[in-house]
């Protein structure tokens, strides 16, 4: 799951910190997209490697907590001045944030991160779909819905549950509302702090749950280091080089590097998890990426 929203406003003025912006300025945009998709993607498989010690929303709260308090020492957001529609945005954005992580990491537990994070960008790709007026996105749909088709497991298929369709069509719903969250809150917060103010809500809103389910497992300090770990590939890392990516690449060509998120995902399943999939659900990914692509591309 990327941290930056496919079509998401970006403020020139960022709060990045100049080291990395030196660093990200000397490497192709290209480069800092697909580095972006692998810290994410690898994030995801450490944070699946703690549900043999801790259970799916605990490890949310860890992941999201230790991403929450890097970003607000990144950039801290400021809440002198702000209206009361400038909260309600920032605490729907967290909540959204909120979910869309725990239902992608209930999902994550019952089928491979794959399959996971290609049921999940129906999201962003009904967004881009519905932003369109062109006929021919009508055949993108039918793709994407061909490849959920080939994912359902209607007979012995490995590794899949509807229960974990389910939620990861969830946490697909959960990343559009979050792309349209994004864009307002990037029009009522300076640069970063939008979605700084939203991971300490979403921290905020998973805490009772997480507590609650870790419990003392929560105090290990080799756990502690692990989701300090995952937030920082998850969140932190991801965005800044998304961010210095977009100043530097037109937004249509992010997309189609970004549709490559699913097939990336699988990859990185099959190397770092073993997870091995079945010929029907390569294809399945591959419908999806190219569904994906088709809709993100732009005529010149």
């Amino acid at each position: 799951m990327t941290a930056f929203a496919l079509n998401e406003p970006f403020d020139r003025r960022p709060s990045v910190p100049e080291g990395v912006r030196a660093a990200a300025n000397s490497i192709p945009p290209s480069t800092l997209v697909f580095l972006g998709i692998l810290s994410v993607q690898l994030g995801a498989g450490f944070a699946k490697e703690l549900f043999g010690t801790l259970p799916p929303s605990a490890v949310v709260f860890v992941r999201i907590a230790a991403g929450a308090a890097i970003m607000a020492a990144v950039a801290r957001p400021r809440l002198r001045g702000l209206g009361w529609r400038d909260w309600m945005v920032g605490l729907a954005f967290g909540a959204v944030l909120a979910l869309m992580n725990l239902t992608f990491y209930e999902a994550l537990s019952r089928q491979p991160l794959g399959i996971t994070v290609a049921i999940e960008f129906l999201g962003p790709l009904g967004v881009a779909v519905a932003a369109s007026r062109r006929r021919l996105d009508l055949l993108w749909v039918g793709l994407a819905a061909l490849g959920v088709v080939l994912l359902a497991p209607w007979g012995q298929s490995a590794g899949m549950s509807w229960v974990g369709i389910g939620f990861a069509l969830v946490a697909g719903a959960c990343w559009a509302a979050y792309i349209l969250l994004s864009s307002a809150a990037g029009k009522r917060f300076p640069g970063t702090q939008g979605l700084s103010f939203a991971m300490v809500v979403s921290a905020l809103l998973i805490a009772p749950v997480g507590i609650a389910t870790g419990g003392s497992d929560l105090l290990q300090p080799h756990l502690l280091l692990i989701g300090v770990g995952v937030g920082l590939l998850s969140s932190v890392i991801p965005y800044s080089l998304e961010l210095q990516a977009l100043r530097r690449m037109p937004k249509h060509v992010f997309g189609i590097l970004m549709s490559l998120e699913p097939a990336v995902a699988a990859l990185i399943g099959v190397l770092v998890l073993g997870e091995i999939l079945g010929v029907q659900q390569w294809a399945a990914v591959c419908c999806i990426v190219a569904a994906s692509l088709g809709s993100t591309r732009r005529r010149s």
